[in-house]
Order: structure tokens, then C-alpha cells, then sequence
């Protein structure tokens, strides 16, 4: 969610929260949600997304080109940009890792 873009609760929207937070545990109804036993399936960290950090970053003009002309428009040439270098950084890592063992 995008900042600024949430609505702010109301009054009785806060206190229907606060009550629902103090009720104890025995007193939640779980019976129509199914009991989870097998977590063989279960990815971690599925919806993880890094923080992204905002910064001014020369690049030459050809490359910044090549980003915009081969990214999708579904999809930024800057996304793009980022994923080319985690691919890189993940590459080198487990270089690293080989290297290491």
C-alpha cells in the first residue's frame, strides 16, 4: 500500500479493534478455519519485499536505453534495472559461497 493512500479508522472502528485485541484466546472461534499439520509446501519469506532505498545513480545513457526499450510496460525499466542487479549479487554470492567450501 502506497503511503498516504489508507483511510484512518474511526472512533468505533478503533474500539471494536481494542476490544477484539484483549479477548483471550479461548474465547476466539476457530472451527470454521482448518488445522494446518503438513508445512512441507510452506516458502518462506513469500511475501517479503525489501525495503527500497531512494538514490541518484549515474548510468550510461546506452545502458538506461537498452532498460527502456526491453522492459515490458507492465513493468519499469528501473524494476528491471534492480532485478538485473540482484540476479548479479546473488550470482557472486554463491560464487562466494563455492569458493569458500
Amino acid at each position: 500500500m502506497k503511503k498516504g493512500t489508507s483511510k484512518r479508522l474511526s472512533s468505533k472502528q478503533l474500539a471494536e479493534l481494542k476490544s477484539l485485541a484483549a479477548l483471550p484466546d479461548s474465547a476466539i472461534d476457530t472451527s470454521d478455519a482448518p488445522e494446518l499439520l503438513d508445512w512441507s509446501g510452506a516458502k518462506r519469506g513469500l511475501f517479503y519485499r525489501p525495503v527500497k532505498q531512494q538514490l541518484t545513480l549515474r548510468l550510461d545513457a546506452d545502458v538506461v536505453d537498452w532498460f527502456k526499450r526491453h522492459t515490458k510496460s507492465d513493468e519499469g525499466y528501473q524494476t528491471r534495472i534492480n532485478r538485473a542487479l540482484r540476479e548479479y549479487v546473488q550470482g557472486q554470492a554463491a560464487r562466494s559461497r563455492r569458493s569458500r567450501a
